[in-house]
This record gives C-alpha cells, structure tokens and sequence, in this order.
C-alpha cells in the first residue's frame, strides 16, 4: 500500500473528500482498493494560518507506476502492519495476571485468546463500586486503600484523562492496543489522531467491556483479592500467597504470573525486595499540578481559530544550565485536578478529563526529574521512600484532611506564601489550603519549577499569569524502581513476568497495555 502524508487541510475541510484530495495530489483516478485515514493533526505553529494535516493509506491498482510518476514528496510504499496473534496452547494449570490495569488487560485479552483462561487478580474492586469510593474520597469521606484513583478495575488510568501518546514504535502491539480499544468501545478516531484520548467517562465503560471479553474467553476475575507473596522452590515461581476478599490467605497454584501491579503497589515492591527479587532504583519525577482557565490555553495556542477548535493542549519542556530539567506532562484540558492518594496520611495529585474535555479549566503536572544519586543509601526502594516523606509533607500542610496545599504561581515565583485564591478556582476535591509549596518539595525541585515557568512562559503566553494554581504535590508520574528482567521477559524468579508501568517497563496507557502483550507473548513461547 501506499502512505501519503502531510496533507494540509483548512479547518472547514470535509473528511469525505480526502480521497478526491489524494487523487488530485497523485494525479490519478479515484479507484482506490482501499483508503483510510491513519492520521490527522492540528499544525498551529503559525498562529496566523491553522490547519489540519492528515496521512492516509490507500491499495491501488499499480502502486509502483503510480509512486514513481507521482511530484507529491510525501508518498512512499509501506508494508500492512504485522497482526498481533498468539498459537493457541493446551495447559492444565492456568497463569494468573495480578492487576487489572492496561497492562494487565492487554496480557489477558492475550492470554484469553490463546485458549489459556488466565485469572485476573485485583487488590480494588469494580468500576461501579470504585466509582462510588473515589467520589466519597472526594467528597470528604474515608479514603480506602485498595479502592481509589490508584487502584481498582483499569488501574490508575480509568480516572485520568485516557490519552494514548507514546514514544514507543508504531507496531502490530500498539495496533492491537487501539483494535482493542475500540471493540470495547473507545472512539473510532484514536486510530488516527495524532493525540488521541478516551476520557474518564468512556473509559469507564471500556475498561468493563474488555473484563466481559476476557471472562467469556474463560478468563476469571477476582476482585479485592490482593497477592500478598510468593511461593518459590529453587529460584521457580510454584505460585502466590493471596489475601481474598474476604481476608482471609490462600494459596494459588501458578507456575506463570504476569506482575502487572502498576506503579503504587507500594508494598508488593517492599514484598519482592524480602523474596529477593532483583530490582533497582530507576529515575523518575516529581512536582504539582499547574491549573489555568482552558480558555487562555485556547487563545494562546489556537489565535483567532480558538473558538472554532476544541480545547487546546501543550507540552512543555524547560532544560536548566544546573542539569536539572522541568516538563508539563498528563496535561488534561478541560479536566480537573483529583486526589489520587493510596496511603492514609499522604497526599498525591493527578489530572483527569472527560471525553469531551468541556471543564473550565486545564491543568498539568509540572515536574522536575530525580535521579537515585538524589537520595542517601543503596536501597532500591530509596526513591519511593523519599516519595512517602513528599506526600506525608503534604498530607500536614493540608491540615491532615486529605486537603491538598495550593499556591498561586504569582506568589510562587516571588518565593512567598499565598493567603488566598485569585481569579482560577482550584478543581481539586475535597479542598485546597494556601500556604508555600517550600514545606513541601525540596529547593532544588522549586527552584527549577520557577525557573521552568518563567521559560514556559515565553513558549505558551499565560503560562505564568499570577492566579494560575499549583497544587502538590505530584509524585506518581512514574514508577521509581525497575524490576530487573531478562530476554524473556521473566524476573530473578523463573516464571515471573514483571510487566508495565510498576514494573519500570512503560509511561503510560500505550505502553503499558503493549508491554502487557509483548509479556503475553513471551509467557506463551514458554509453554512451547
């Protein structure tokens, strides 16, 4: 087939009429095999001229002759995406999936296909009745540790904004990713947007749709039913020591376990360090969200097209002569900023967005990167140790309510408390308290927040308006250690799977869900 890409198109360009477009670009007939969109995107780096631009493969009937009297610069030959398909396999003893997570999902759906029935664990509970928590935690009530924003069916990404951007390659694991998202119910269009995103309200749905697949391929769900340790005989995984819903500790037979744990399994990690589980510190982030009115971001991204497009995103780098570095990421436009904590006495943030991202506001998590030479001693649970001590931080200065502290950038670059809101009425439930971000992270992170403001500032104007909000503190960006694993996938412990975002292997929904399948893949090559 061939892909014709960059093709510039006004905002009021009607999507019927791209393959006319395509034929008059080729200069050839309308008579395509085949014709599909595989990617379009906003171009607004000239405020004066937005359009879209879009890339699309076509089948036609002499590909070769066409490419090669074609003037277009942007059409090339490529081969279809490889299909993701796992052989079938005949075992008695079923593997099991701890964490339901996108990984956890995308390795059962796998599994599930390849005849295998996997049991599926889960520390949280259902989507209706997490629901019901998370928006009780919000409101004020008691926060329940194993059924939050955390932890729950869809892991952290079911309240989140549900965006699908990656860095990883384009491949046939990404596009069994989005095919399967799809089917679930996810918006046709993340195919092809350049930035696609489900939002927390499909998601929810979506999440439970891929549960009613994997069970009716045989699958097993087993809800607050959380793996407590490892049995191991010689270095070989024989299977978990598993706390039920009910309390009480059983045993699960299991020989290959995917540990889809996501990156707040806090004491599963302090649970493989005592089995001896090789691990290491790894980098990651930390910092607080950042809240502005949507519609600033708007104007300053879009100019005079802002009211004809829909809410605006960015992404933000700022790189200091110190070496340190600041970045916006999980930027959520028209969403708010959520309480996200899994510990009593700890506070965390996040970001979250519905579909239509039709909120008043947009925020993102502006961190700062850490390395494990930032913290004292050799442990390899160092850097989520210092995390606690971030969120315990917090939890005071919010006045031990769950409240979160909130500071007003105005106040914040000018290194002195705020006494009180401005014009941008923070999101974040069950509350904020003024005060300085100072009692919270340390000099080296505020330091390079200010200074990255201060640069992000001239890149998106507005950035650094006095009554924008940061509100800490954000320390779950990634997971701050890795769980050492070999060629194939398995852990120190033969059999063990480590896999997705917990496990230091992904960033995200995308990454996470292929990284799922790709330890699906290898758990089947080894019952060869």
């Amino acid at each position: 087939m061939l892909r014709i890409s960059n093709l510039k198109c006004p905002l009021d360009f009607a999507e019927q009429n791209l393959p006319r477009l395509v034929a008059q670009t080729l200069n050839c007939k309308e008579d395509f095999a085949s014709f599909r969109i595989v990617k379009k995107a906003i171009d607004a780096r000239s405020k004066a001229d937005v359009h879209y631009v879009y890339g699309v493969e076509i089948e036609a009937a002499d590909e070769d002759a066409l490419l090669s009297s074609t003037p277009y610069p942007f059409a090339e030959k490529v081969k279809p995406t490889e299909t993701y398909c796992l052989p079938r396999r005949n075992v008695c003893l079923r593997p099991v999936i701890v964490g339901s997570g996108p990984a956890g999902m995308l390795a059962g759906i796998a599994l599930a296909e390849a005849g295998l029935k996997p049991v599926i664990l889960e520390r949280g509970r259902p989507v209706p009745e997490r629901q019901k928590d998370v928006r009780n935690f919000w409101n004020g009530g008691a926060l329940k540790e194993n059924s939050n924003v955390q932890f729950g069916e869809g892991g952290a990404g079911t309240f989140s904004d549900g965006k699908l951007m990656s860095g990883i390659k384009k491949d046939r694991y990404t596009s069994k990713v989005l095919t399967e998202l799809t089917a679930a119910g996810a918006p046709e269009e993340i195919m092809y947007l350049a930035k696609p995103h489900i939002g927390t309200d499909k998601l929810a749905l979506v999440v439970q749709n891929i549960r009613k697949k994997i069970v009716s391929l045989g699958g097993e769900y087993r809800f607050g039913h959380r793996a407590d340790d490892l049995i191991v005989r010689d270095g070989i995984l024989q299977g978990l020591k598993v706390c039920g819903a009910d309390g009480e500790i059983y045993e699960l037979a299991a020989d290959r376990v995917i540990l889809a744990v996501g990156h707040s399994a806090r004491d599963t990690f302090e649970m493989l360090y005592r089995r001896g589980v090789l691990m290491e510190p790894k980098p990651f982030s930390v910092g607080a969200r950042i809240e502005h009115p949507q519609s600033l971001i708007n104007r300053s991204q879009y100019g005079v097209f802002a009211s004809r497009l829909g809410a605006a995103d960015y992404k933000l780098a700022f790189h200091g002569k110190a070496g340190r570095s600041a970045y916006t990421f999980c930027m959520c436009p028209g969403g708010v900023v959520v309480a996200a904590a899994s510990e009593k006495g700890r506070v965390v943030t996040n970001g979250m967005s519905e579909y239509a991202r039709a909120g008043e506001n947009a925020n993102a998590a502006l961190l700062v990167g850490v390395n494990p030479e930032d913290f004292e001693g050799t442990h390899p649970l160092r850097g989520m140790y210092w995390q606690r001590q971030l969120e315990e931080k917090a939890f005071l200065a919010g006045g031990r309510s769950y409240k979160a502290p909130a500071q007003l950038v105005g106040d914040f670059l000018k290194d002195r408390a705020s006494s009180k809101g401005g014009e941008v009425e923070p999101s974040y439930r069950p509350g904020v308290v003024y005060g300085s971000l100072n009692e919270v992270l340390p000099p080296f992170v505020t330091e390079t927040m200010r200074a990255g403001i201060i640069e992000m500032d001239r890149r998106l104007r507005g950035f650094a308006s006095y009554d924008a909000v940061l509100t800490g503190v954000e320390t779950r960006s990634s997971s701050p250690v890795r769980i050492c694993r070999g060629e194939n996938l398995q852990s120190s412990v033969s059999g063990l799977y480590p896999c997705g975002e917990g496990a230091g292997f992904a960033g995200g929904i995308m990454s996470a869900a292929a990284d799922g399948l790709k330890c699906a893949e290898k758990l089947v090559e080894s019952l060869a």
